[in-house]
């Protein structure tokens, strides 16, 4: 009759013996509650301690004072303290579930609101929580982690038995340890064969936590079922890493309740401790031998590679890739078989060490290839099918090609295994008669290792038998008509240097002297660094369709008198410039130089231009040596690049010096043509001194290679040809050393619309710095890797010291 007076303090009237005894009541309830409290947090500030020991290296005397320190310093008690060493020294569940309850039990604290009961409760589980983590860790096998979670942390929760089982990599179930169950019925179940359903496999299978009133409304046979028939079980997947190692089962002997978040939270950590116990402790998975079940281990990574090189079919070895937060997000080829057939063709080296989505991206679409693997990685449960569809790309072209599949979890890893079927080895039949008689011929040439593949089709358009070596690719020049080599010279160019897909018509000039019309089309295949590694084609005889549209050609010429005559003015211009201007020519012998030139016109024959080259001994043995172009293009421009470069050659053989040269030059351009401007490089080289003098007309200076440097020659001063009346020019000289190479260019080389010519200059310098080319072998890699854009023609005089 008093109890409800005892928190009421005494009253005016009452007995003040009474209202001591209440007093002393409630400061022994207070006392008891604190050393609860402290009783409680102990275990997480001699956990915290030990983790200062073991990083400090100091004594535990030593750690409880640095404890206390660090708590003053962060103005928190030392058990908020010890709870944040922990939290960071495992980053696991079970933390992160302490930590969200003695964070709300911290907020109740400055609410005011039931500050020493929630405080309490909340370190209270806390503690539950490490204690069964510290048993857990500290047990010598999986059935003393069950005891231990049961009695710990399963128990206050109302819990009465709990099974930890390991998955095995044919998705069957092994008792790891219980407790709680009957001997005989543990023992009974000790092996759950793959295909059998019990409350476990559905959390296997479904990845899931799956709560379950009663085993017998379910229909599912499971431990202990006869021991509660009625109770209420909890099933959850232990895993790590998207692997899941087995299932943590929780029986309650009676129907229960819904439970709180925070219950479903300890839960799920003390299934992720479980798997770190499956981890540590685990099972070898049981297999059948004459003796009835029998434990064996998974391969290792070694083993497995072994059996996949083994296979006739192709074969990934995959390991999984997982982000920073430990989750699953990928698979990582480690090996490909020695069998292996990539679906897109690449070989083998463009697919080892990828990622699997960026090597098959597919892979994620309609077939659900990764989702197939990701799940035979979690629950081991092999995945078998006859006939699947793998899709992959190639280029932008989605391709599809049926397989039988096959996936296998072994240890950590996975094991994919598919074989085309027989469909698309006929599919390739009818594509190899297609190409027949299209008369298309395939190549593949890979540049890391210099391999060449042709198809027999390839071998007969070239005229070659079957058993001759293919041609490289940079070889494709010397086999091409004289007038279709720019054109070869931009294909190789743009496939090999720009790394784009490219086309081009040309005339094949085979051995026996038979000239085919070609139409070849290539694309570049880039590793995961993008490097260039194989490039793939094909080439079509079109000599058939190339006469017919001869034909029309003419046809439409004897229809349109006014483009034809357009035409003819375009040609006569393009005959003037090759006339001067070979594309090709043979390298010079002049004292003591070696000199060598290229020429590549325009891409278009409307905008034939006036550029220019010149290298010819003088009657006093020095040899000039010059580049120029006249601003413009047609036949305007090619009269005028004559005009200029005749006259060049007359004032060089008076003896006057560059400068001088390019100053009567301007008077020519001036006054004795028709608005001609242009720029101009010219160079005199005295053999007697090995001096070369040179000036430029604004124009690109030369270029010298000594040794393995490259380095363009000082921009001295001059104003282009013929801009005004009178102009004079600046004059430098260099002496030229055995093995230098100077290269002396126009700016359809280099000229680019999107950047300045001083970077397009210094990608030039750096594609020249080749020092065991020769000097031709020099120029035409100039003219295979430019970077010009503006469709110009293009000169270079290239000069080596013998």
């Amino acid at each position: 009759m008093y109890e409800g007076r005892l928190h009421e303090g005494p009253r005016s009237g009452d007995d003040p013996h009474l209202g001591r005894l209440a007093a002393t009541v409630e400061r022994l309830r207070r006392e008891v509650r604190e050393a609860h409290a402290a009783s409680e947090g102990r275990a997480l500030i001699e956990m915290a301690k030990g983790i200062l020991v073991e990083r400090l290296g100091c004594g535990p005397a030593q750690a409880a004072r640095q404890l206390a320190v660090l708590a003053d310093q962060a103005g928190v008690s030392r058990l908020e303290l010890a709870a944040d060493l922990i939290d960071q020294a495992s980053r696991d569940r079970l933390t992160e579930a302490a930590r969200d309850f003695l964070t709300r039990a911290g907020e109740d604290w400055e609410n005011g609101g039931g500050r020493t009961s929630e405080r309490k409760d909340a370190t209270s589980l806390s503690v539950r929580l490490r204690t069964a983590e510290s048993g857990a860790l500290a047990a010598s096998d999986t059935q003393a982690v069950a005891e231990s979670l049961l009695e710990h942390a399963l128990s206050p929760l109302g819990a009465t038995a709990v099974a930890i089982w390991a998955a095995g990599t044919d998705a069957s179930l092994t008792l790891a340890g219980c407790a709680g169950f009957a001997a005989e019925e543990a023992a009974r179940w000790h092996y759950v064969p793959p295909g059998v359903a019990t409350p476990a496999r559905r959390a296997l299978t479904e990845r899931r936590t799956v709560w379950f009133p009663s085993p017998a409304e379910a229909g599912l046979p499971t431990l202990g079922r006869r021991q509660a028939p009625d109770g209420c079980r909890v099933t959850t997947p232990a895993g790590t890493g998207g692997r899941i190692l087995g299932v943590l089962e929780i029986c309650w002997p009676g129907p229960l309740e819904p439970q709180p978040p925070q219950v479903e939270r300890q839960i799920e950590a003390l299934a992720e401790l479980c798997a770190h116990t499956l981890d540590t402790h685990s099972p070898a998975p049981p297999a059948y031998g004459p003796g009835g079940p029998q434990q064996v281990r998974p391969p290792g990574i070694p083993e497995l590679v072994d059996f996949a090189d083994g296979l006739l079919d192709s074969a990934l070895v995959l390991v999984p890739h997982l982000d920073g937060e430990g989750r699953l997000v990928d698979f990582r080829i480690h090996h490909v078989s020695s069998h292996f057939v990539d679906p897109v063709g690449r070989p083998r080296s463009a697919v080892a060490g990828a990622l699997l989505l960026e090597a098959y991206p597919m892979a994620m679409g309609e077939s659900g290839l990764f989702e197939k693997i990701e799940h035979v990685h979690a629950t081991g449960e092999p995945f078998r099918a006859e006939r699947m569809a793998l899709r992959a790309l190639v280029g932008q072209v989605p391709l599809t090609v049926e397989a039988s599949v096959s996936i296998s979890r072994h240890g950590e890893n996975v094991l994919l295994i598919w074989r085309v079927q027989d469909e698309a080895a006929r599919l390739a039949r009818v594509l190899q008669h297609a190409q027949r008689l299209g008369r298309i011929g395939g190549f593949e040439e890979n540049l890391v290792t210099g391999e060449i593949v042709w198809n027999s089709q390839l071998f007969a358009l070239h005229g070659l038998p079957q058993g001759a070596s293919p041609i490289p690719l940079e070889q494709l020049p010397t086999h091409t008509h004289p007038d279709d080599e720019a054109t070869i010279g931009r294909f190789l160019r743009t496939l090999l240097h720009h790394r784009r897909p490219a086309s081009a018509a040309f005339r094949l000039q085979r051995a026996d002297g038979i000239v085919r019309h070609i139409r070849v089309v290539a694309e570049p295949a880039l590793d995961a660094e993008g490097r260039l590694v194989v490039v793939r084609g094909a080439c079509q005889d079109v000599s058939a369709q190339h006469w017919t549209e001869v034909a029309l050609g003419a046809t439409r010429d004897q229809l349109a008198q006014t483009e034809q005559q357009a035409a003819e003015r375009n040609r006569m211009a393009l005959q003037l410039q090759r006339a001067i201007m070979p594309p090709t020519r043979g390298p010079i012998e002049a004292e003591g130089l070696h000199i060598a030139v290229r020429y590549r016109p325009a891409e278009e024959d409307h905008l034939v231009g006036g550029d220019w080259y010149d290298a010819v001994v003088l009657p006093s043995r020095q040899v000039l040596l010059s580049v120029g172009d006249v601003a413009g293009h047609g036949i305007e421009a090619a009269t005028g690049m004559v005009v200029l470069r005749n006259a060049l050659r007359g004032l060089a053989t008076t003896g006057a010096g560059p400068a001088q040269i390019l100053a009567w030059l301007n008077t020519v351009a001036h006054h004795l043509t028709e608005n001609v401007t242009a720029t101009a490089v010219c160079g005199i080289y005295d053999p007697e001194t090995r001096v070369l003098r040179w000036a430029r007309a604004g124009h690109p200076p030369p270029v010298l290679v000594r040794e393995q440097d490259a380095a363009a020659l000082p921009l001295v001063g001059g104003i282009l040809l013929g801009a005004l009346p009178e102009a004079t020019y600046e004059e430098e000289s260099l002496k030229l050393e055995s093995g230098d190479i100077l290269l002396m260019y126009t700016d359809g080389l280099i000229e680019r619309r999107d950047r300045s010519l001083q970077e397009s200059l210094d990608q030039l310098m750096t594609v020249v710095q080749d020092p065991e080319a020769t000097l031709e072998q020099r120029l035409d890699r100039m003219l295979t890797y430019s970077n010009a854009d503006t469709d110009d023609d293009t000169c270079i005089v290239g000069v080596r010291m013998n």
